[in-house]
């Protein structure tokens, strides 16, 4: 909270004050009236008391009255600051593949839970931004549609596992999924970033033919690469020796990734290890900024009334007294 003077010429007032005390100092130096006695006998015995000091009070309540109807004329303001934030935003659809080679540890501890993990921490660093998350395998899902309430779309995230959605990759169908959510979108920018480890092979609708609808709807979209090259682990269950690890091929097909960046101005990018994954989101992150602007304003409100209020009440006090403990003798 700040204060300020609306008026602040009025201070100047404040002059006056200095002649108003010498004027009374001068006027006590004098001395007062007087009155005669026949005898000085009794005034001998008149105690002394305190109060007659007191009596330099009243000018004291008339100083302050005066000093607080000058800062009433002067207007002092309370303002309150504070900012408007205008953004133009981004909606995104996080695009997410939940088949079953998404268990394969080649992205430590394992592809579905580093990509949680880091498509988690690409959700706290936006800031005013929608998002919505589409998981697929077989068959796609809205798991959480739009929203900019971050903590209940992180945990939509953390509760993803294979296994939830019949097993294979509809890639087109994940990409349908997020463009029927975008499409009534009247934000600046609309925006889905897919990340599959595999090709398409489920589905009704090619990815190609999802890539050119969200062309049409004014949607870019990233695609990222989960795996790394060649052969990856790949976690069975042995009814006789329990868990054990397989190597399994890498069949990420990244021609039609690349296809279904580049048809809608977007960009495709390979995942080998946790470090290129954590970078790709980060580099999305900064590439799809959302344009804040920032209204700075202060709210003031008025408080002469108090000064008036206060002056006239010591006003009061002063009369009071005057009239009564410090009443003079005609």
């Amino acid at each position: 909270m700040m204060i300020r003077f609306a008026d602040p010429w009025f201070l100047c007032l404040f002059a006056v004050i200095p002649p108003i005390v010498w004027i009374y100092i001068r006027r006590q130096r004098k001395g007062g009236a007087t009155l005669r006695f026949s005898h000085l006998g009794f005034v001998k015995d008149i105690r002394h008391r305190g109060w007659i000091h007191a009596r330099h009070l009243l000018l004291v309540l008339r100083i302050l009255a005066i000093a607080l109807l000058i800062l009433a004329f002067a207007r002092p303001q309370s303002g309150i600051r504070g900012e408007e934030i205008l953004t133009e935003g981004v909606d995104i659809m996080l695009v997410l593949d939940l088949s079953t080679s998404m268990l394969a540890e080649d992205i430590k501890p394992n592809r579905i839970e580093a990509v949680k993990e880091v498509a988690a921490d690409f959700v706290r660093q936006r800031g005013n931004d929608r998002i919505g998350l589409v998981v697929f395998a077989r068959e796609a899902y809205t798991q959480c549609p739009l929203t900019i309430d971050y903590g209940i779309l992180i945990r939509f995230l953390q509760e993803l596992k294979t296994g939830m959605i019949e097993d294979g990759t509809a890639i087109g169908m994940g990409l349908a999924a997020a463009v029927n959510r975008l499409r009534s979108s009247s934000a600046k920018s609309k925006v889905i970033i897919l990340l599959t480890d595999g090709e398409n092979n489920a589905g009704e609708i090619d990815p190609i033919t999802a890539a050119q609808m969200a062309e049409a709807f004014g949607i870019k979209i990233y695609t990222v690469g989960a795996s790394t090259h060649g052969t990856a682990m790949y976690p069975v269950q042995d009814p006789f020796f329990g868990k054990r690890y397989v190597p399994i091929q890498v069949d990420i097909d990244e021609r039609p990734l690349r296809k279904i960046a580049e048809l809608t101005g977007g960009m495709y990018f390979r995942a080998t290890d946790r470090a290129r994954l954590e970078e790709i989101y980060r580099e999305i992150d900064r590439l799809e900024k959302t344009e804040i602007k920032v209204t700075e304003y202060t709210r003031y409100t008025e408080l002469f009334f108090y000064f008036v209020a206060a002056a006239l009440a010591i006003l009061l006090v002063e009369i009071v007294l005057t009239h009564t403990r410090f009443r003079k003798i005609p």
